[in-house]
């Protein structure tokens, strides 16, 4: 399979490492220094293009792939309230289309395990929940996209709770995140409850980018043949690693 990289800084190296590991080439390899070649004439010789920039670009590097016609996959958190403009494009065109906040096959495990826990919560009203992640201090949006989907599990499993709010003091129906930044620190995701006997708490922490690197290339050679918008639980129900 021919890939393209789109952002090829720390985590697109790591996605080429393990691409070429599983026999994939990469056709194109796009960074702030040759933005220039990010073209249509380019993009057409790679089977998918795995995108991972920032929450600025990623929408337009997004609509530019399924412009080409070439299956996407986007890494880029931060841009949620966008991210119906990517769908919508992909439906008119007919393409292809997977963005996910954590390609980490241990953090989309992590998701299933928070959303039990936040069902089982409902009888128990005395915990309050919280969550907690810890990122390198290059990243530039807050909360990760993970913890904000942490928080959209809860929401959508524990009844009292509404919504989610950054740096916030607990209230009946908020779930507070706090991000913390701190140096070479892949991703650390920490779900907390509460009560005045016990605390009960799950964490989720990535050793090295390898984990997202893998999960990528997973959903790239998912994507490959297929139209549609995909998640991640798409990629690991058909997964035959």
């Amino acid at each position: 399979m021919n890939i393209a990289l789109i952002g090829y800084g720390k985590m697109g190296k790591a996605i080429e490492q393990v691409a070429l590991q599983r026999g994939h080439q990469v056709t194109l390899r796009i960074g702030r220094q040759n933005r220039d070649e990010f073209s249509r004439e380019n993009l057409v010789m790679a089977d998918v293009a795995i995108e991972f920039t920032n929450p600025e670009s990623a929408l337009d590097n997004v609509l530019h792939c399924l412009d080409a016609g070439v299956p996407v996959i986007c890494g880029s958190t931060g841009w949620n309230e966008r991210l119906y403009l990517a769908k919508e494009k992909c439906a008119i065109s007919n393409g292809a289309f997977l963005q996910t906040s954590n390609f980490s096959i241990g953090v989309n495990i992590f998701f299933e395990i928070n959303k039990r826990l936040a069902e089982l919560m409902n009888d128990w009203p005395e915990y309050e929940v919280s969550i907690e992640e810890i990122h390198h201090i290059a990243k530039k949006d807050a909360p990760s996209g993970t913890a904000i989907s942490l928080a959209e599990q809860v929401i959508d499993n524990l009844k009292r709770k509404q919504y989610w709010q950054l740096d916030a003091p607990q209230q009946d129906e908020l779930v507070p995140i706090k991000a913390i930044r701190e140096e070479e620190v892949p991703g650390t995701h920490r779900v907390h409850y509460h009560s005045a006997i016990d605390d009960i708490e799950i964490t989720h922490t990535a050793h090295s980018r390898e984990g997202f690197a893998l999960g990528a290339v997973l959903a790239a050679e998912f994507i490959r043949h297929r139209k549609g918008i995909f998640t991640m639980s798409d990629v690991l129900a058909a997964s035959d690693r």
